[in-house]
């Protein structure tokens, strides 16, 4: 576990749950292994661990509790943490950064604190299927030096209410 992980706990004064950290799904959709994502930033696990989702729907919710991080200009992608220190990334599909925004709406800010659920962006999925490389969308913890150990699902999960990842730190 990182020196910075082990500090948040402390300040928080939270424990690690020995049940793990339950990762919901922040949209609908069938789960992909993280491996088939068609860049290799993702397929190769450069920024993180994680899962993909083939999505369904029009909104990206926050997968866990915590405070976004950063949402990038072309609203496709943004960064939370949690209290217990678990940073996660979350890229809506591929190459999206190159439509520059078009077909995501912001609903939420940088520094907001969110819980599971919360609505993040909304998306047009049918523009983005015409205008994208691909709208598979990985969900990855960025500090795998964290995670003990990982635990991915597989099939269907509905936004906000499916897990589909459980850290255990």
């Amino acid at each position: 576990m990182g020196f910075f992980s082990r500090l948040r706990r402390m300040m928080a004064n939270r424990e690690v749950p020995a049940d793990g950290v339950a990762i919901m799904a922040p949209v609908s959709g069938r789960l992909v292994p993280i491996e088939q994502v068609p860049d290799v930033v993702f397929s190769e696990k450069i920024v993180g661990d994680g899962l993909a989702i083939d999505p369904t729907g029009n909104q990206v919710l926050a997968p866990i509790d915590g405070t976004i991080g950063q949402i990038f200009d072309a609203n496709h992608a943004f960064s939370l943490e949690s209290p217990l220190g678990l940073e996660l990334f979350v890229h809506f599909g591929i190459d999206t950064v190159e439509l520059r925004g078009a077909g995501f709406t912001r609903l939420a800010e940088a520094g907001q604190q969110v819980s599971a659920g919360d609505p993040i962006l909304e998306f047009d999925l049918d523009y983005l299927k015409a205008h994208a490389k691909s709208v598979l969308t990985p969900v990855v913890i960025a500090n795998m030096e964290d995670v003990k150990a990982l635990e991915k699902q597989d099939g269907e999960v509905v936004a906000g209410q499916t897990p589909m990842l459980r850290a255990y730190l």
